[in-house]
C-alpha cells in the first residue's frame, strides 16, 4: 500500500509538472537553487514538495536535500495538499505561507516588544516561529540590520530613557524597562547612556551642557557640548525651537548658553557648510549602538562632495540587506554635518529623508557640489 501511495505521487509530481507552461521553467530552476542553498529569504513564496516522501518543505528546510527529479513546486501549502502532500513536521511549512521575511521579522519585533520583561532567546523565538534558532536569527538581522537580543537591548534603552525623562525614579523605570535587576541595569546601561542611570535622570547634571546658537545657510543652528565634546547639532527656524529640542533630550540638565566658549567649533561647523572640509580632529561626545557606530563610521568615510545610496552603505558593513536600518541610523544621528547622514540619498538619486528637512539637505548638498568642482 505504502509502495502504491508512493507511486501515486510519483504521478501527481509528473502531471502537475506537464501542466506547466515553458515560461515556469525558469522560475523552478531558481526555486531549485534557493532549495540547493536553503535560503530563508524565500520562505513564504512556494514550497517544494518531494514525490519519495510524500512531504512538502520551505525552502530553508534543514533535511537532506532530495533528488530534482522528484521535487515539485506549488506556491501555496493548499495548492501542496490537493496534490496529495503533507506538511514537513520539521520546518512546519505553513507558518511561513504569506509571510515574506520582512513580515515576519516585523512580527517577531512585534513579540519582543511586548515581552521586554521576560527572557528572550533565540530558542524561545525559533518555537514561537516555527523556524530554527539558526536561520531565524539570520533572516532578522537580514531584514532589520542588528540581531533580535541587540532589538530587544535596544527597546529596553528607549523605554528606560523615556522614563527617566519622565521624571520616575530609577528603579520604576528599570523593572518599566524590563531589568530584572539593578546590576544588570548599570552593567547594560552604562556605555549606552554614557553614565549612570540617576545622571541621565538628572539630566547630567554632574556634566553640564554649554551651548550656543547662530546663523547658518540652513537656518538657525544650535551647538552643545559636555566637557568631552559636542554632544548635539540641530536646525530650526529659532532660538526657542532650539532651546526647547536640547531641553527636551537633557531636560534636568544644567544647560548654559556660552557664545565665547564654543566660538571655534561653530567656525568649524559654518566653514563645513560653507562648502569647506571639515576638521577631523572635532571632538564628539555621543552614544550609540555598535550598529549606528558602524554607520557613523562610514558616513565620516563618505568623500566630501559625494554622496552614498543606504543600500551602498548597508552593503559596506557587509549587512546589504538592513537598508532601512541604515536609513534609522542616519534619522537618529546627533549630531549633523559632524557626522555627514545629508551624503546618504536613495538609489534613484531623490533626496530620501533627513532629520532636519529635504530643503536643508538640498543645500548642504548643493553647497559641496560646488565647492567640490570650484
Amino acid at each position: 500500500m505504502i509502495t502504491n501511495a508512493i507511486l501515486n505521487l510519483t504521478d501527481v509530481t509528473a502531471m502537475a509538472r506537464n501542466q506547466q507552461n515553458i515560461s515556469a521553467a525558469p522560475r523552478d530552476e531558481q526555486w531549485w537553487q534557493a532549495v540547493l542553498a536553503r535560503d530563508a529569504s524565500q520562505d513564504g513564496r512556494f514550497v517544494f514538495c518531494v514525490s519519495s516522501t510524500g512531504v512538502y518543505c520551505r525552502p530553508s528546510c534543514p533535511a537532506r536535500r532530495p533528488r530534482r527529479e522528484n521535487v515539485a513546486f506549488f506556491q501555496q501549502p493548499d495548492q501542496a495538499e490537493k496534490a496529495g502532500y503533507r506538511a514537513c513536521l520539521r520546518c512546519r511549512p505553513k507558518a511561513a505561507s504569506g509571510s515574506g521575511p520582512a513580515e515576519v521579522a516585523k512580527r517577531i519585533c512585534r513579540y519582543i516588544e511586548q515581552h521586554l520583561d521576560e527572557p528572550i532567546t533565540l530558542a524561545r523565538l525559533g518555537a514561537e516561529f516555527h523556524q530554527s534558532p539558526f536561520h531565524l536569527q539570520r533572516t532578522f538581522k537580514r531584514v532589520v540590520g542588528i540581531t533580535p537580543r541587540a532589538y530587544a537591548d535596544s527597546c529596553r534603552m528607549n523605554q528606560l530613557k523615556d522614563n527617566l525623562r519622565a521624571g520616575h525614579s530609577v528603579t520604576r523605570a528599570m523593572y518599566d524597562a524590563g531589568y530584572s535587576s539593578s546590576s544588570r541595569l548599570y552593567e547594560r546601561t552604562a556605555s549606552q547612556l554614557g553614565m549612570t542611570p540617576d545622571k541621565y535622570r538628572r539630566g547630567a547634571i554632574a556634566a553640564p551642557i554649554r551651548y550656543t546658537c547662530a546663523d547658518s545657510p540652513l537656518g538657525r543652528m544650535l551647538i552643545a557640548a559636555t566637557d568631552k565634546g559636542i554632544c548635539a547639532i540641530q536646525f530650526a527656524d529659532s532660538d526657542a525651537e532650539l532651546e526647547q529640542g536640547l531641553r527636551h533630550e537633557f531636560p534636568f540638565a544644567n544647560r548654559k548658553r556660552d557664545d565665547d566658549a564654543m566660538n571655534s567649533w561653530k567656525k568649524d561647523l559654518l566653514r563645513q557648510m560653507q562648502g569647506h572640509k571639515l576638521n577631523t580632529s572635532l571632538p564628539l561626545d555621543i552614544q550609540a549602538t555598535a550598529f549606528q557606530r558602524r554607520v557613523w563610521s562610514k558616513l565620516q568615510a563618505i568623500p566630501f562632495g559625494a554622496t552614498r545610496s543606504y543600500a551602498a552603505v548597508a552593503k559596506s558593513i557587509g549587512q546589504p540587506s538592513a537598508t532601512r536600518a541604515v536609513a534609522r541610523a542616519c534619522a537618529t544621528n546627533p549630531v549633523a554635518i559632524a557626522i555627514p547622514c545629508h551624503r546618504v540619498v536613495r538609489k534613484s538619486g531623490e533626496m530620501g529623508g533627513y532629520r532636519w528637512g529635504i530643503a536643508r539637505k538640498k543645500t548642504l548638498l548643493d553647497l559641496e557640489a560646488h565647492s567640490a568642482n570650484v
